[in-house]
């Protein structure tokens, strides 16, 4: 199976809030390939991969880091293919710092931005991205997202009886 979807990080400590990411594609029978690249500390390491990105078959890449945060834009800078980054929650300005980095692309070099933390949903939009072109995947997300609605009504019945 083709990896389709890859899953970095600037640092292992940043797995907690990707692994995530990593198991809503797998619920949705996704492969990916998950790799601890630097912005910083291994400047050539990324390039290389964003520069191959499609080579290998992937189709959309999520990058999480914390504090400044220039992964996910030198990615995006790298490729063509669509990137989404997930802001990590840092110790010193709880993420604000991540977001902001990741947030602020110039024009021309777009990084479609999760909440702080918001692996889950970096997994959830890469799967959206691929099912514009896959029917029986938006067939899942259709049925993933009635299934919210359900538990969402579930929970106003029981506030409405209780």
């Amino acid at each position: 199976m083709t990896n389709l979807v890859g899953i970095v990080m600037g640092s292992d400590s940043d797995l907690p809030t990707m692994q995530a990411a990593i198991d809503i594609c797998a619920e949705f029978g996704i492969a990916t390939e998950v790799r601890i690249l630097s912005a910083h500390r291994t400047p050539r390491d990324m390039i290389e991969y964003g520069v191959t990105a499609h080579e290998r078959g992937l189709r959309v890449i999520i990058a999480g880091a914390g504090g400044a945060a220039h992964l996910p834009g030198m990615l995006a800078a790298c490729t063509a293919l669509p990137v989404i980054g997930v802001p990590v929650q840092t110790k010193a300005l709880s993420g604000l710092d991540s977001l902001l980095s990741i947030v602020q692309m110039p024009a021309g070099v777009p990084v479609a931005t999760v909440a702080i933390g918001g692996g889950q949903n970096a997994g959830l939009l890469a799967v959206q991205i691929l099912a514009t072109s896959d029917p029986v995947l938006m067939t899942r997300m259709s049925t993933y997202k009635e299934a919210l609605a359900a538990t969402s009504r579930a929970k106003n019945e029981r506030l409405e009886q209780g």
